[in-house]
């Protein structure tokens, strides 16, 4: 692939920028930060901006982004923009600076919502602009522009100013367009709109003139624009040169075409204008579609055909399932036929003939080509099609397109959903290398693509899905073509003397095919055509590495691999050159893919999964039978039947695997297709919302007709005050007034009315009371038991009022949408609901999804910690694992611990017969064991109660009770007395507490006795799914993956609740919805709680095409908030210090600071050794160098990364421990050099180490740490840390100390990121240092520190001083050292001896050390070393060191690295090298460990030795 990216030169440098003319000009009239006072507006500046930088260079993205960056929308063109007054030039550069806000998705409309008054007379000379073309001296170019921003218009319909003035040009009055056949057809067939036509007619009469003209310019514009487009698609001759703007004004024409019909409010009415004006039929007989020019023209246009057939009543916008587009279909033959019979007695036959034998495109042209062009046009205009012609007048249209009309009209189409079940879901060399389709990495956003688009609203849940299908597969596509190259890159195919191939390299992931046979075709389906299963067999040679041999023999079922041609042209030796393009360099032909069925053993059958262990083969050879797309074989064979192409089947020679975590895509692919062929019922509640129609809020539960008055809110509430507090708008009205009686957990019973009437109730209430009120019971738990673990677990956790709101929303039914900025307690909130839920609604089940393992684990970890019955748990998938509980809460964990339960439990029945004399094995089984219970144990106790009751009804003696009670042999082992005999009631409660405990042991093993009754492993995990689990907990990407699996076990749930949900691909969002069967139509989902934050990152999507283009980050619960739906905005956060949450609280509604971060001691005490908690640091160029950009979109930048470190490594010598500190930056190739100069300086060095964590901005999200240094990286241009989104995640990482280093001069000037460099700014730009502190903490943070701070200068200056520090504390530590040393040795010498001393034993115990001395020594050092973590057990090699390697030290510590870091491993593989160097430091430290016994061993021989010598001299 050329790696050139498309539109964008090398970004300029910093001084190219000062320099340019146009920042100059910004300094003087409009930007923000300029030292020169602001010149007054002057229009020529625009003119000459425009003609000179803009027209001039052809619109270029270097010279548009460097004015948008400046602010010149935001502070010149807008603010001094005046309908009445401002030229063409002005409206057309803002123009141009919107859209280029649009391409680098910032946010585009925030400086016209600012002055929201100019913006319709803006928008009218666009229109204006727009219909003239050419008549207005505009460019094809400049048209485009436009184009452009209509389209952007159209897809930012929750604008306020944009709907205003959108919606006036695709509504009714648009039909004054139509052909009056046409529209008195149109009203007859909707009655409503005759009704409406009627009233608009009537408005138009009483209008004023200039009314009528702006009525009449709006109603024609879409109408004008089709002409216009008409006139320059017409001007594209057949052959000879065609300039591309041509070419790219009708592409983009196309695609607001597509947009207006993939939208039902902008569809309704327009979708019949475009109809009448024979749109798709003109484009297809079109010159350009001819051409080769026209490639990517063709295939927009193939999807507006798709869209303006759409399987939808465009009035109701409801559905039409496949008899009603039948029936269509044949109403339009019908009326054909009637047509033909009247005006043509040739076609006679024709017309009396059955639908279904004339209905197809060949059959049709071959009985209206016999027609003359007159003739067909009067057939057309007798349909309404075109306007009648006059006695004698000719058509003037060509006969092929007056043909055309009424075949492509006319003629049968295939469904829409049989299209889909033929699609291949893998791709091919055609679709894979189709940058038209799946575009480079490098895609700037310039271009137009034919690509389905994520917006705002969906036509159908069939289009919904089929949108998500689309675009899944491509974005799959995308990796798998990034994939494909670099394993055949690797094995660099050439040709051999022979011609055939010959591979020079080998690739990990791909091997030679030996041998390819297909085994069976099987017979197709009932009403298929495409054959039911494909299998082959694939051999080949692993002559490889143990470990790769074992990854390839580990392939398992389902997994997905590729088959791949080979046919090289270059020599053997020649070199391959990553930037040519692929396929023409290694001669691929052919890409299929296929499914892994399994190994195959000795006699030829397949080796199955289980935990048998699978048999050793011998040789090299393997042999896999694997199933290849049906679909895709069927495709092929009928193009080798017609000779097109060879039998495709027969060529393959290489075989490609992937990486199982990224290899998912067709079981996704496959349960979109699932729902999209089944009778996709999602419930009645959330349709409208998730197409994005209808009333926002409808699902909120406040407007659910089945709105819950009274819930228990269990331990929510710490006290009476806590519930209170919590709601500050409603008067309290509590059901005793006995404060002691006033204790949690409370009912509390809300003012409830049906939904008609709900709105009249709450102003009665407030005109009555002001408040409304709530009525609170509190109630006391049941006594469960005597023992300790029988006590209920307690939230422990002061919910602020707007935390109790969203619990409360998500525990009625409906839409409950929680937005949760960093810190505020998203997953307490989260956890509080579901446990509310589970006590509120024993019966119900719910379900806990969230993007990420790590994520699922936390939420898993604290609802563990909850009053939740533990058999009540399940978790689904593999990361369970990662969990830090000893339990095992997997399918088959859970298993293991029913029947270990089962044990436990039937031990006790066998103790409590035991204890009651019972005989007999009544604890054999459940059954028995239920049998015990029912006959032994409830007579007792019935016994016990009619004794008790009877007795003690009046007088309520304590006494009898414990004298009666039948169980006290049993409950010995509980905390004694059970009884204390102080009162009737106390004791009458531990009673039937223990009878509680009791019939909890048998109801649990009346629950487990299906499991003695199923024996399988696989039918008891089913059984726990869907019968004993009630919270079960997945990734979205497992029950994308499981949902077949799922629903065919029949499992169900009422309740869903999504963590991460903004981090969540819309189509994953979605899927978990439908992971059940519906119940007699209906989806039985009660609840669906969203918790996320869409002001933190999207979801990730590699390609840019797909993420800019195709909308395809969009996660759903953005889509929601956009769409107006209501949100509980968490308002307080608990993580940051206040004055670091500044720095990202603004971009959110209200966001306080919780009560702790004031009154915990950390937050109140100073960072040591720093003058400022967070600080902005200016880095300059170091060797007159920036960023450096090694390979594409691979930044970096030395003076930082250098930087960074160096103030690590200060803080490690600080004190700081290492695991509080991570090192964030924006850009993945300046991790890697950072890693790599924390390698080179300080990895290895014990008194320093490596930090936490060091990794990119976008892969800690969702993580925290007390200290966090931050680098940005970017000199040149900002980047896309201009995404506020990053913005926000880069700032509210870090809890006590965040220091970002940075070009200021670079990021100060960006608008949207404005409000928090401001702040930055207000503190000094070079690093203030207390090098006299250290940690932990002593000063408080409102103090400052003792004497001058130290001002570093640079980064050279910084590491200059580090590595005197170092020096410094080294000498320090070593004279502690060497003084406890001293000290040890003088209280380790041997007692003065009244003997003469021997010179054998007088000497060598001096100059030995004894296995005693040594440890003590050892720990003497660990006493000194305290203050220093990590510090190296032996002091002598500290002193070595310093003694010996001075020098050398000195030099490594004074020299810069090259260029370290200039490559690096992608980004999904940081996982697996963090694992790595974890590994690797274990390791080194077990080396250590194992050297430091070997010498006690020497040592300790050594000690015998002259021990023994000792002896034999005495």
């Amino acid at each position: 692939m050329s790696t050139k990216k498309k539109g964008m030169g090398q970004a300029p440098t910093v001084e190219q920028i000062n320099a340019d003319i146009l920042t100059q000009l910004a300094s003087r009239y409009w930007a923000p930060h300029s030292h020169i006072p602001r010149l007054p507006f002057e229009p020529k500046v625009i003119e000459d901006i425009y003609h000179k930088e803009l027209l001039k260079n052809s619109f270029s993205i270097r010279r548009v982004m460097l004015l948008e960056f400046s602010q010149y929308l935001e502070n010149y063109l807008w603010p001094n923009y005046n309908p009445d007054k401002a030229s063409k030039t002005h409206v057309l550069s803002m123009v141009v600076m919107i859209n280029e806000k649009f391409r680098e998705s910032v946010p585009p409309w925030e400086a016209c919502k600012a002055h929201p008054q100019h913006f319709p007379g803006f928008f009218r000379q666009i229109m204006n602009l727009c219909v003239e073309g050419e008549k207005s001296g505009i460019s094809h170019k400049e048209e485009s522009l436009l184009l452009v921003f209509l389209i952007h218009c159209f897809n930012s319909l929750e604008v306020d100013i944009i709907r205003e003035q959108v919606q006036r040009l695709v509504s009714l009055p648009m039909w004054i367009c139509l052909l009056p056949g046409r529209l008195e057809m149109e009203l007859k067939s909707y009655p409503k709109y005759k009704k409406f036509w009627n009233i608009i007619k009537k408005n138009d009469k009483k209008a004023d003139t200039q009314t009528k003209q702006k009525n009449e310019t709006e109603r024609h514009f879409l109408s004008s624009l089709l002409k216009r487009f008409y006139k320059v698609l017409n001007g594209v001759s057949e052959k000879g040169s065609v300039a591309k703007s041509q070419v790219q004004y009708c592409e983009r024409f196309v695609e607001l075409m597509i947009d207006l019909e993939a939208q039902l409010p902008t569809r309704r009415f327009f979708n019949a204008v475009m109809d009448d004006a024979h749109v798709v039929v003109q484009c297809r007989l079109s010159n350009l579609a001819k051409r080769d020019e026209g490639k990517l023209f063709n295939q927009l246009l193939d999807n507006l055909q798709f869209y303006a057939g759409f399987e939808i009543s465009d009035s109701t916008g409801t559905a039409l399932t496949d008899h009603e587009m039948t029936d269509i279909h044949y109403d339009r033959m019908s009326s054909l036929q009637r047509a033909a019979f009247k005006l043509f007695p040739d076609l006679k036959r024709f017309s009396m003939t059955n639908i279904a034998s004339v209905d197809t495109r060949e059959t049709l042209v071959k009985h209206f080509e016999k027609l003359s062009t007159t003739d067909l046009h009067k057939f057309a205009a007798h349909l309404f099609l075109l306007p009648s012609l006059d006695e004698g007048e000719e058509s003037p249209h060509e006969k092929q397109f007056l043909l055309e009309l009424m075949v492509s009209r006319h003629e049968r189409r295939q469904s829409q959903i049989e299209v889909l079940n033929e699609t291949p879901l893998y791709p091919t060399e055609l679709i894979l290398w189709n940058e038209n389709i799946v575009p480079t990495e490098y895609f700037s956003g310039d271009g137009c693509l034919a690509l389905p688009k994520l917006n705002l609203q969906m036509l159908t849940l069939h289009d919904y899905l089929l949108r998500n299908f689309n675009l899944f597969r491509l974005e799959s596509t995308y990796e798998i073509r990034q994939d494909v190259e670099d394993a055949i890159h690797r094995m660099k195919p050439w040709i051999a003397e022979d011609g055939s191939p010959y591979f020079g390299g080998w690739a990990r992931m791909a091997q030679p095919i030996t041998a390819f046979s297909v085994v069976e075709v099987a017979k197709p389906n009932i009403g298929e055509n495409h054959p039911a299963s494909v299998r082959a067999d694939v051999t080949l040679t692993l002559n490889l590495r143990p470990q790769i041999k074992e990854e390839w023999q580990s392939l398992r079922k389902h997994d997905v691999a590729f088959l791949a041609t080979v046919r090289p042209m270059k020599k053997i030796g020649t070199r391959y050159d990553r930037k040519e393009h692929f396929i023409s360099q290694v001669g691929l032909v052919y890409i299929r893919g296929c499914e892994i069925e399994g190994m195959l053993d000795e006699e030829g059958r397949v080796i199955e999964e289980g935990p048998e262990p699978k048999p050793v083969l011998p040789g090299e050879a393997r042999t896999y039978r694997i199933w290849v797309d049906p679909n895709q074989y069927q495709q092929d064979m009928e193009k080798t039947a017609k000779g097109d192409t060879e039998d495709v089947y027969e060529t393959f020679n290489v075989m490609m695997r992937r990486k199982p975590k990224e290899n998912n895509f067709k079981a996704v692919l496959e349960t979109i297709r699932d729902l999209m062929n089944t009778n996709c019922v999602v419930p009645e509640w959330l349709h409208d919302i998730i197409l994005g129609y209808g009333d926002p809020g409808a699902a909120h539960y406040s407007n659910m007709p089945n709105e819950i008055s009274t819930l228990n809110w269990n331990d929510t509430f710490l006290s009476i005050d806590h519930l209170k507090a919590s709601f500050p708008q409603h008067s309290i009205k509590v059901t005793t007034d006995n404060p002691s009686l006033q204790k949690p957990p409370f009912r509390i019973t809300f003012p409830v009315t049906s939904v008609g009437k709900k709105r009249k109730h709450e102003e009665e209430e407030k005109e009555t009371t002001g408040k409304p009120e709530l009525m609170v019971e509190p109630h006391v738990i049941p006594n469960r038991g005597p023992y300790p673990y029988n006590q209920p677990k307690k939230n422990s956790i002061a919910f602020t009022p707007t935390q109790i709101e969203a619990i409360k929303a998500g525990m009625q039914p409906g839409l409950t949408m929680v937005v949760g900025p960093p810190g505020t307690g998203k997953t307490d909130v989260a956890v509080q609901i579901i446990s509310n839920i589970y006590h509120n609604f024993p019966e119900q089940r719910t379900l806990i999804v969230t993007h990420s393992n790590q994520a699922l684990n936390q939420l898993f970890e604290k609802i563990i910690a909850l009053d939740i019955d533990e058999r009540h748990l399940l978790r689904l998938g593999h990361g369970e694992e990662a969990l830090e509980t000893e339990k095992d809460f997997s399918r088959y964990g859970r298993v293991n611990y029913v029947l270990a339960r089962r044990l436990e439990l039937l031990q006790e029945v066998e103790r409590f017969q035991e204890s009651l004399g019972v005989h007999g094995d009544v604890a054999y089984t459940c059954e028995t064991a239920g049998h015990f219970f029912l006959y032994q144990v409830v007579s007792r106790w019935e016994k016990f109660l009619s004794n008790v009751k009877h007795q003690n009804c009046n007088t309520g003696n304590a006494a009898d009770i414990q004298q009666h009670f039948p169980f006290h042999k049993f409950f010995e082992n509980a905390p004694q007395p059970v009884f204390k005999g102080q009162s009737y009631d106390e004791d009458m409660d531990l009673a039937e507490g223990c009878y509680r405990h009791i019939k909890k042991i048998f109801q649990q093993l009346e629950e487990f006795r299906a499991f003695e009754l199923l024996r399988s492993g696989l039918d008891r995990s089913k059984y726990l799914l869907i019968k004993e689990a009630k919270i079960i907990a997945m990734t979205c990407t497992h029950a994308a993956l499981k949902r077949r699996d799922l629903v065919e076990v029949s499992f169900q749930y009422d309740n869903i609740l999504m963590e991460e949900s903004a981090q969540i691909l819309e189509i994953e969002t979605f899927i978990p919805l439908l992971l059940q069967n519906p119940e007699d139509g209906f989806n039985r989902l009660k609840r669906w709680i969203m918790i996320g934050d869409h002001h933190q990152l999207p979801p990730v999507i590699k390609n840019m095409a797909f993420q800019k283009f195709s909308n395809m980050e969009q996660s759903l619960f953005t889509r929601f908030v956009r769409l107006g739906v209501p949100t509980v905005d968490l308002d307080a956060q608990g993580r940051a210090r206040p004055s670091i949450a500044t720095l990202y609280n603004w971009r959110y509604k209200k966001l306080g600071n919780l009560s702790h971060v004031h009154l915990m001691p950390e937050f109140h005490m100073a960072n040591p050794g720093f003058h400022f908690d967070f600080q902005l640091i200016n880095v300059e160029d170091f060797n007159g160098v920036g960023e450096s950009e090694p390979n594409p979109y691979f930044y970096q930048n030395l003076a930082e990364a250098e930087y960074v470190v160096a103030v690590f490594m200060y803080m490690r010598l600080c004190g700081y421990p290492a695991e509080n500190i991570s090192i964030l930056t924006t850009y993945n190739g300046q991790k890697h050099l950072i890693r790599d100069v924390i390698n080179q300086r300080c990895a290895s060095n014990p008194l320093i180490g490596r930090p936490s964590k060091v990794t990119t901005v976008d892969r800690f999200q969702g993580q925290q740490n007390d200290y966090i240094l931050l680098s940005l990286v970017r000199t040149r241009a900002v980047g896309h840390i201009r995404d506020v989104r990053r913005l926000v995640v880069a700032m509210s990482r870090a809890r006590l100390g965040l220091y970002v280093f940075a070009r200021t001069s670079l990021f100060q000037n960006c608008y949207e990121l404005t409000p928090t460099f401001n702040i930055l700014m207000e503190r000094p730009m070079k690093l203030y240092l207390a090098p006299a502190e250290s940690y932990p903490a002593q000063r408080k943070v409102d103090e400052q520190p003792y004497g001058h701070p130290l001002i570093i200068e640079d980064m050279a200056h910084m590491a200059q001083f580090v590595y005197d520090y170092y020096q410094e504390k080294l000498q320090a530590l070593q004279a502690k050292l060497g003084q406890q040393k001293r000290m040890q040795a003088r209280l380790s010498k041997p007692p003065v001896s009244v003997k003469p001393p021997q010179k054998a034993t007088a000497k060598k115990p001096e100059t030995s050390t004894t296995p005693q001395a040594s440890e003590q020594s050892q720990e003497d050092k660990k006493t000194g070393e305290t203050s220093m973590e990590g510090v190296k057990e032996e002091g002598e090699e500290v002193k070595d060191k310093e003694e010996s390697e001075e020098t050398s030290e000195e030099m490594d510590h004074s020299k810069m690295p090259e260029h370290p870091g200039a490559g690096g491993s992608s980004d999904e593989e940081e996982e697996e090298e963090e694992e790595e160097e974890k590994k690797s430091e274990v390791q080194k430290e077990e080396e250590k460990k194992a050297e430091v016994q070997k010498e006690e061993e020497k040592r300790s021989e050594v000690q015998k030795e002259e021990e023994q010598k000792m002896d034999e001299d005495t």
